[in-house]
């Protein structure tokens, strides 16, 4: 089972050039049917971990290389994100013009290889390895329409991913000096009596993933990126992309590797309040769709980050919850900008208005997805953050909770603001004769909704189910 979740969606992009001859429209097939399977086997692992409390492993020599993964609690609700958000992916792709279908879905398969193996490893070399495979994929994604400002935003990132890729191998090759291995568990032995040049190591590692999740001040691609790349890959980027290669490696390294400090605490806790609360209020000053739920991107982690650094299972739980909530109601909501781009042709929110009534679903939709994301509720944004908060008071943090709850606030007023220009109001000239896009582009932003409001009506059940997955839990 570990070692599937590489390798089927490996051979599903392989396959892709001879779908590309054979049968083009297969290839949408076949990656849809490669993320359900995803899908159906990461909740079987979060089933066995919630009734065993076991991990699996694989460590074993493949291609003359040792490779290290394991599935447990914290990478089975990973892997069940990925999947889910590649399968709206790809189901909304199917309803838009892309050209050259099957190497677009190859890409989208690659990268989630890269993502699925970077979950499992538990070597620091494999997630070099897979972390390199998810920025090479999405840098082509990102460029993929070969337009002017694709090209311009793909640019910025693959140089910032470059200038991120040599700080991680600077932090690599320092642990490694300092250890003389590659292995979570060896590491981890190895520092505990080299602390000061672990952290040296760990610095390095800390800025090159804080600059692949794109946290303020390392922020200088994302908004360009998320903006210039196609509705589908920015669907993509937003929902899983940045937060595997940066927020989740960063947690799972922590928790493998180094533990908490004071130190790492304040810094990431810093770190995580200025995105949180900066982004949003960069986010109210934006008139294109997408840049702005680039910046709200941006501000959500930090909320994820903060929960993460109190150290403590309660925050633990928060972070996890809420990086499920951020993939559910963020891939929403671009799902929603991609039905209005596509059925108006206009991005900015001052040229649209209206639409409510020619757009009903998405309309009720992107209100569910505002209202998630600025934890209002009952809906599983609000759960998540009251978590986050409640951990950051209970461990001290009484300012970063205060912080907390007025950022949401403010997101709250710029997502309001959204929805009103967007669909509220007149219908501006132009528009019409707008309708409804296809079941194929809203179907993927109701399973979103709905699993929105899912998540806040049966918030007892999920808090049990992460309370259940022992690896979750920072003892």
């Amino acid at each position: 089972m570990v070692l599937a979740f590489i390798f089927v969606p490996l051979l599903g992009a392989a396959i892709m050039p001879i779908m590309r001859k054979f049968w083009v429209k297969g290839s949408t097939l076949v990656t849809i049917a490669v993320t359900i399977f995803m899908l159906v086997g990461s909740f079987l692992n979060i089933h066995r971990e919630v009734v065993s409390k076991s991990s699996i492993s694989f460590n074993q020599s493949l291609l003359g290389e040792k490779l290290m993964l394991s599935i447990d609690g914290l990478s089975a609700v990973v892997l069940m994100v990925i999947a889910l958000v590649t399968l709206a992916t790809i189901v909304f792709s199917a309803g838009v013009p892309i050209g050259r279908r099957s190497g677009f879905n190859a890409l989208v398969l690659l990268a989630v290889t890269g993502m699925n193996g970077l979950t499992m490893a538990t070597d620091i070399f494999s997630i070099y390895v897979f972390i390199e495979i998810v920025s090479i994929s999405s840098f082509i994604l990102i460029v993929y329409n070969m337009d002017d400002v694709g090209t311009e935003s793909s640019f910025k990132y693959i140089v910032l991913s470059a200038v991120a890729t040599v700080f991680l191998l600077v932090g690599i090759a320092t642990l490694f000096a300092i250890t003389g291995d590659v292995s979570f568990r060896g590491m981890a032995a190895g520092l505990r009596s080299n602390a000061p040049l672990a952290q040296f190591g760990l610095g390095f590692i800390l800025f090159a993933l804080a600059l692949k999740a794109g946290l303020m001040p390392f922020h200088g691609w994302l908004p360009d990126a998320y903006t210039g790349a196609p509705v589908s890959v920015s669907i993509l980027l937003a929902g899983v992309v940045t937060k595997v290669t940066g927020v989740y490696t960063l947690m799972r390294i922590i928790i493998a590797v180094f533990g908490f400090s004071d130190s790492f605490s304040s810094l990431v806790m810093i770190l995580g309040s200025i995105s949180m609360t900066l982004a949003a209020f960069m986010a109210m000053g934006q008139q294109d769709f997408k840049r702005m739920l680039a910046f709200s991107s941006i501000s959500q982690v930090g909320y994820i980050l903060m929960s993460f650094a109190t150290g403590t299972s309660i925050g633990l739980i928060g972070a996890v919850f809420h990086f499920f909530n951020h993939a559910v109601f963020k891939s929403l909501l671009f799902l929603n900008a991609g039905a209005v781009e596509t059925a108006t042709g206009v991005r900015k929110l001052d040229d649209l208005g209206g639409l409510a009534a020619k757009m009903p679903v998405t309309g009720i939709t992107s209100i569910i997805g505002s209202l998630s994301a600025a934890g209002v509720p009952p809906l599983a944004g609000f759960w998540s953050k009251l978590l986050i908060i409640i951990a950051l008071w209970s461990s001290g943090y009484r300012f970063y909770a205060f912080l907390a709850i007025f950022t949401s606030v403010v997101t709250l007023a710029y997502l309001l603001y959204m929805q009103r220009q967007v669909f509220f109001g007149k219908v501006r000239q132009g528009l019409e004769g707008v309708k409804e896009v296809s079941p194929l582009l809203y179907g993927p932003a109701v399973l979103m909704a709905l699993l929105a409001v899912a998540g806040g009506l049966f918030y007892p059940m999920v808090i049990r189910t992460l309370n259940a997955l022992s690896s979750l839990l920072i003892k």
